[in-house]
């Protein structure tokens, strides 16, 4: 049987995706950096980086009604990526902590709408097949370790306040391969959507969306705390720099090979093996990080913990938010995932880190993964009419 056929904007959503996780390949790691040099506090610092996980939680949602509203997904995003970079500028003008506060509102409110519209897009030209989906999502992974190693060459070189440039050379990127998108075939509107309030009553989609939160609750071990976790047990940068760059070179790996095993194991089984690695990987980095070995097995597991769940967790999303509920499903997975999930579970986990140590970051980590197990479970034995592993 004949592969299916490429999406018809394949080489626009590689670069989209390349641009805009590169800029948050620039951003995330050199954000603190560039706001320690303009004299903001540790205190300060750790409010205004944890905007872009808040705003995770409400911006998704706003732009995902907006979009599956007026059905002009791309127009969505051409707005929210001009505004985003217009929005970044200000960090050219002013230093004053409430100054940096509300740029980092406006600049998250809008950068928020990019991750999920832009996977409702492409979602919507494949028609529910995945095929091609990780050859196409990879991109957003070499974008960022290329962003990130390169940027850290380029600021060596001229300082900390040249990061502003590259992130905005990165915004005005996404910005212009969004002008070259067009809009998915019209959606066929013959029959009645679901409601989005009626679906999130539904048992297995609630148990879903309880696995997908502590699964990123677990990751904020890696997100927020695994940098200084290995400095203090004694590894130095370059090594820490490396097993970062292990984890994203194997999620992309995974991106590049995931079509077959997909078809051969199904979404479910991958689903269920995913977290069930993951608890292995949390409870391996909390009792074996000293060694060697163990950490980079542990880093390549992300293949599995990131890349597998990922995947399985956008095509699960496809049974119950597709067509006109595209986009509004994909950002509710971003706002209760990565935006409740990973502020609550990077709080949830400094408590852990201060009171009881380092270690115990990543065995709570490790509980996290094992209820995201226990949900999963269930929502795949509630869904109807599903056979086991598709």
């Amino acid at each position: 049987m004949s592969s299916p056929a490429w999406p018809r904007q394949s080489r626009h959503f590689a670069l989209f995706f390349f641009a805009y996780y590169g800029y948050i390949g620039v951003f995330s790691p050199y954000a603190s950096l560039y706001f320690a040099h303009q004299g903001m506090s540790a205190p300060q610092i750790a409010l205004l980086m944890s905007l872009m996980q808040v705003m995770r939680i409400f911006g998704p949602n706003l732009w995902g009604w907006v979009a599956d509203h007026t059905q002009k997904r791309v127009l969505v995003l051409r707005i929210t990526a001009f505004a985003a970079a217009l929005s970044f500028c200000g960090m050219f003008f002013g230093a004053a902590f409430a100054h940096f506060f509300l740029i980092m509102v406006a600049l998250n409110t809008f950068t928020s709408a990019q991750g999920p519209l832009s996977e409702a897009l492409m979602l919507s030209e494949m028609k529910g097949d995945l095929t091609h989906y990780g050859r196409l999502r990879l991109w957003g992974s070499v974008g960022f370790i290329a962003a990130v190693t390169l940027s850290g060459y380029l600021l060596d070189w001229y300082g900390i306040g040249f990061m502003p440039w590259i992130a905005l050379f990165l915004l005005a990127a996404v910005f212009a391969v969004s002008t070259g998108m067009q809009e998915s075939a019209p959606l066929s509107l013959h029959r009645e959507s679901p409601s989005v309030l009626k679906l999130l009553r539904r048992r297995e989609v609630i148990a879903f969306f309880i696995s997908t939160f502590l699964m990123i609750a677990a990751h904020a071990s890696l997100y927020v705390f695994y940098s200084l976790y290995l400095e203090k047990i004694g590894y130095s940068k370059t090594v820490i720099g490396w097993m970062w760059s292990l984890g994203v070179v194997a999620e992309i790996v995974f991106f590049y090979y995931q079509a077959p095993f997909f078809r051969r194991f199904g979404v479910q089984t991958l689903m269920l093996a995913s977290l069930a690695l993951a608890v292995v990987r949390f409870a391996m980095i909390g009792w074996f990080a000293t060694s060697l070995a163990g950490l980079l097995i542990a880093q390549i597991l992300h293949a599995a913990t990131f890349g597998v769940h990922h995947s399985a967790s956008v095509a699960t999303l496809q049974r119950w938010f597709a067509g006109p509920l595209q986009a509004r499903g994909q950002a509710l997975y971003t706002s209760i995932s990565y935006g409740l999930g990973g502020s609550l579970g990077g709080l949830i986990l400094s408590i852990f880190w201060d009171r009881f140590g380092p270690e115990t970051v990543y065995w709570m980590a490790a509980v996290f993964a094992l209820g995201a197990l226990i949900a999963a479970s269930l929502s795949y034995r509630w869904q109807p009419h599903r056979k086991a592993g598709k």
